[in-house]
């Protein structure tokens, strides 16, 4: 099946009884069996998708992990209560004390705060490598290595990298390449083609689609499967059925939402190419961003979330932009219907070459027209210093 045929096809009951057409919420923590030697049979298999104890999970969080797990092409998947939970798993699965973790220097903002705190505290090296490293990994892969932790693109600064190249690299060092797919999704990126192993998704995101669950996902392949599913049962992780119904229901429309992300997304990004106030777009999509070869090699999208950076250094001016954006949001997370906007201040080892402020746009379902109307009348603050009245 083709990827939209896919999203409403996976996670559906289609056998000769009646069924319905979205599955239902299953509600459950004790299961009854009718013997103990059913029930004994069910525990040996607690993880493969039978109903056994409603913390690994009930029909319905068996059909979304069917669902991502055929349309992401891996083994099987897991379904944890957040992004981050499905960050922390996923590291915690191979990175033990005394080993060495790859990290790229541009992932989200807890990834690198769980590595510095929890990981490093319990004797894990880090190395965070440049975005741009490629196959050049290789010279920094070393034999107590565990994995290479990669985000393409990069947390707020949306550098691209190689991942082919990458996962070249760590296979024939015999290390699993972990990466997060929350930006791209399984629908323009497919992570198990260009070699990666186990791939994470911020499902709060794009996924559900609504601004109103948070979910993480993990698919893996069959060599990482067991490793990151005994850290998710040694944890605990349980996600309620609710939410994993609410990401089912995301996922129908997946299709339909990215591609006007995209649109509206490059149309804003395009627009703000030109204006006189901005140093540059971060947006691997637009041709003139560094990283554009290789998201069109790989990618076969763009999801709507991208950045800028101000020509101005001033953060009051900045500041007074976000704030008089009438059809932005501020809040965290993105990959909902509504357009966003935040000014990060992401931590790097390697220093941005930038020199002004640094806006973070999600540019959601709304008219895109309405929104450059909407950013053009707020960037007159900066050009005015950060007085209001030049924007009334």
């Amino acid at each position: 099946m083709r990827k939209d045929t896919a999203l409403i096809q996976l996670g559906r009951e289609h056998g000769d009884s009646p069924a319905p057409v979205n599955p239902p919420v299953m509600r459950a923590s004790t299961v009854l069996f009718p013997t103990i030697e059913a029930y004994e049979a069910a525990g040996a298999k607690k993880y493969a998708g039978i109903l056994r104890y409603g913390r690994h999970g009930t029909s319905t969080a068996f059909a979304l992990q069917d669902a991502m797990t055929q349309f992401e092409g891996g083994y099987r998947s897991c379904i944890l209560p957040s992004g981050l939970a499905a960050i922390t798993v996923a590291l915690v699965a191979f990175a033990k004390p005394g080993s060495h973790l790859l990290v790229c220097d541009t992932v989200y903002g807890p990834t690198r705060a769980f590595c510095d705190g929890y990981l490093q505290g319990i004797g894990v090296e880090v190395t965070y490598f440049p975005a741009d490293i490629g196959e050049g990994i290789g010279a920094l892969i070393r034999p107590d290595s565990c994995a290479v932790y990669c985000e393409a693109p990069g947390s707020c600064t949306f550098e691209m990298q190689d991942i082919p190249a990458i996962a070249k690299a760590a296979h024939a060092a015999g290390i699993p390449l972990i990466h997060d797919n929350t930006w791209a999704t399984p629908y323009f990126f497919d992570s198990f083609s260009k070699g990666v192993d186990v791939s994470i998704h911020a499902a709060t995101k794009y996924i559900v689609g609504h601004s109103d669950a948070m979910l993480g996902v993990v698919v893996c392949n069959e060599a990482t499967w067991q490793a990151v599913r005994n850290v998710v049962g040694a944890f605990g992780y349980s996600a309620s059925a609710d939410d994993c119904y609410l990401a089912l229901r995301g996922l129908r429309t997946l299709g339909l939402r990215l591609q006007r992300h995209q649109d509206s997304g490059l149309k804003v990004a395009t627009w703000l190419e030109g204006h006189e106030l901005v140093e540059r777009v971060l947006h691997p999509g637009l041709g003139s961003d560094p990283g554009h070869a290789i998201w069109k090699r790989d990618f076969t999208g763009a999801s709507g979330l991208f950045g800028f950076v101000l020509k101005t250094p001033d953060r009051a001016a900045a500041t007074a932009f976000a704030n008089s954006l009438r059809h932005f949001g501020i809040g965290s997370s993105w990959g909902g219907y509504e357009s966003l906007v935040t000014l990060p201040q992401p931590v790097r080892t390697i220093p941005s070459a930038a020199s002004g402020v640094l806006v973070r746009l999600h540019v959601g379902l709304e008219d895109p027209d309405d929104l450059i109307q909407d950013i053009e009348r707020s960037l007159l603050l900066v050009g005015s210093g950060g007085s209001r009245s030049a924007a009334e």
